[in-house]
């Protein structure tokens, strides 16, 4: 498949497996067993649609979505790129292996970028480097607080099962072992579409398939891990339009505000982040959708709802995606996406 370019439509079955397994993933030893029984079809059938999807670039990976900065270190950041240069600073940017996502979008400050790091000093030392090797300034937009994070991208509407709507609560670091951090690199990668994956998973951390299943109920349940399942790519899927959208909040009242936004449908990420010299914005909001206009309308009622757009704000339109994929917590890993594709 062409990146940046639809995949071949999905069947109903497809589609199912898909929407119904983005989060609440079966842990069990056999879960593409378990899935198939759910779907009413047959393990075989169920493993050959995971790998072909794969492969088609429908599906980034299976496994965990940890939320930020409870392993390892991330950051956002941002360069305001000289048009002419957008497509050099990006290939810089996207060279280093902590970078996982790497955006261009409409505005002054057009090139944005999210690293992770195994710690806070991995991740200072990746962006002195980008700064160095680029010759621009580079804004440093550290997370101050998630409410919602979230990335399912339903096929079929109201039709899907509902994400749970809350706010995210506040998790501490983890403080992980050797064991533990290497179960984290494993699952970087995913799990493999065999009879039983998690045996795999264990294999390559050195440890035993329950202890595997039970870690990572643990990361679920505390709230470490947001979410375990599918991981789309939603462009392939058709969600080519694509909002960051940011407000300058008084930090007094930016938790009160994050909090609705989390609560608008529509909203697949909602955080606070500090501020940076030339950049006022601390309250964001990604909104996903398949047509550009839907994702305006979407973006002014959820800016009625909430009485945001009386404060200072943008909305930055992506136009291009230089790398898209699951952060790396200091192993580095091929890119998942070529170089370069459209929004």
């Amino acid at each position: 498949m062409t990146a940046g370019t639809p995949a071949a439509p999905l069947s109903d079955l497809e589609r199912r497996l898909v929407d119904g397994f983005q989060r609440d993933f079966p842990l069990v030893a056999r879960p593409w067993s378990a899935i198939a029984a759910r779907l009413r079809t047959t393990e075989p059938e169920v493993t050959r649609i995971v790998s072909q999807r794969l492969a088609d670039g429908v599906l980034s990976r299976v496994g965990a979505v940890f939320r930020p900065n409870v392993i390892g270190a991330s950051t956002l950041a941002a360069i305001a790129v000289p048009p002419e240069r957008i497509d050099a600073v990006a290939a810089i940017v996207s060279s280093r292996p902590e970078v996982n996502h790497n955006y261009a979008r409409e505005h002054e400050v057009n090139l944005w970028f999210v690293a992770t790091a195994a710690d806070a000093q991995g991740l200072d030392t990746a962006l002195d480097a980008i700064g160095a090797a680029t010759g621009l300034p580079l804004m440093r937009l550290p997370l101050v607080r998630d409410y919602w994070i979230d990335l399912g991208f339903p096929l079929d509407g109201a039709s899907r099962k509902a994400a749970p709507v809350r706010i995210a609560r506040p998790v501490a670091p983890l403080a992980l072992d050797a064991r533990e951090r290497a179960l984290v690199h494993a699952l970087e990668d995913g799990l493999a579409a065999e009879p039983r994956p998690f045996a795999a998973l264990a294999r390559r951390a050195g440890a035993s398939e329950d202890w595997v299943l039970g870690r990572i109920a643990g990361w679920l349940s505390r709230g470490a891990i947001s979410r375990f399942g599918f991981v789309v790519r939603h462009r392939a899927l058709g969600y080519g339009a694509n909002a960051m959208c940011v407000w300058d909040v008084p930090d007094a009242a930016a938790d009160a505000a994050g909090g609705a936004l989390a609560r608008e449908p529509g909203v697949t990420l909602a955080y606070r982040r500090a501020r940076a010299d030339g950049w006022p914005y601390n309250l964001y909001a990604m909104i996903h959708g398949r047509e550009r206009a839907a994702v305006e309308s979407r973006r002014d009622a959820i800016a009625a709802a909430t009485g945001l757009d009386r404060h200072p704000h943008a909305v930055l339109f992506s136009t291009r995606a230089y790398r898209q994929r699951g952060a790396r917590y200091g192993a580095p890993a091929p890119d998942a996406l070529p170089f370069p594709m459209s929004a």
